[in-house]
């Protein structure tokens, strides 16, 4: 019988699978959540390196937001690396919501990357 963590691994490569197909040489915006945080990360494939991140763990959004686990925390996030992106002259990725739903602190995240400017 598959554990949980198998599962989690087979969603997230079917989803990444998809998105090659899709990228055409744009990066990757890949999410992770958990109970109490929510981090994201702008990671170029054909390089293999992470050009930009952005996490509730970083003290300066710590200060400004009242527990990490939360859509406003998510909101927060997604302003944050959009602001990165650009300034590291990044402004279309694919994103990659992982094995998550595309629902509640992922969306927030994605939505406030989208009123930050990035394209996807």
């Amino acid at each position: 019988m598959a554990t949980q963590n198998q599962h989690h691994r087979k969603r997230a490569a079917r989803v990444r699978l998809r998105l090659r197909a899709a990228a055409n040489g744009r990066p990757r915006l890949s999410v992770h959540r958990s109970l109490k945080n929510i981090s994201a990360q702008i990671i170029d494939d054909a390089r293999g390196v992470t050009l930009v991140a952005a996490s509730s763990l970083e003290e300066t959004l710590q200060k400004a937001i009242k527990s990490g686990g939360n859509r406003e925390a998510a909101a927060a996030v997604g302003k944050v690396i959009a602001e990165r992106a650009k300034e590291a002259g990044i402004d279309a990725v694919v994103f990659d919501r992982g094995s998550y739903i595309f629902h509640g602190r992922v969306k927030a995240l994605a939505d406030a990357a989208r009123e930050g400017g990035l394209n996807f």
